[in-house]
């Protein structure tokens, strides 16, 4: 598939970045999957930087969909919200499970807001909530100023 035809399926529809392309874990790996999102950060001029020293772990399915929405929301915050010139994704093997980083140097935001605001961060709290279902975690720092990272580790056992 063609630089162009992935352009094409990976939009922004108010700020939240979707993928027109079904998901194909086995094909694209989960990084090339989350890669796709990145395609219209990259189009304004955002450089995405990519660390996945995770080659050769099994992911399974359901974790790596996982990943992949907590992927699509900080994508979509950082596309909408953070004006970032810098963007970090790790993805990376961590005891007896997986972790996702998705950071930038952006304006960021006062993350207590995002965990108890009134009209901030449903996206944020609908992704914490999912990942402790599944056993993760979620880590989200950010400060006014100071860019955002958040982590998401899953268990893989």
């Amino acid at each position: 598939m063609g630089h162009k035809a992935v352009i094409d399926e990976v939009t922004a529809v108010a700020g939240v970045l979707t993928d027109s392309h079904p998901l194909d874990f086995h094909t694209l790996g989960l990084a090339g999957c989350i890669d796709r999102l990145t395609v219209p950060l990259r189009q304004h001029g955002t450089a995405v930087h990519w660390d996945t020293p995770h080659w050769g772990i099994e992911i399974p399915a359901d974790c790596a969909s996982l990943l992949y929405q907590s992927a699509r929301e900080a994508l979509s915050n950082a596309y909408k919200y953070s004006g970032a010139s810098h963007l970090n994704v790790q993805l990376a093997a961590v005891d007896h499970g997986i972790r996702l980083v998705v950071s930038d140097d952006g304006k960021g935001f006062d993350s207590k807001l995002a965990s108890c605001g009134r009209h901030h961060g449903y996206g944020l709290r609908l992704m914490s909530v999912a990942v402790h279902e599944a056993g993760g975690t979620v880590a989200i720092c950010s400060a006014p100023g100071q860019g955002t990272s958040v982590t998401v580790t899953l268990p893989l056992d």
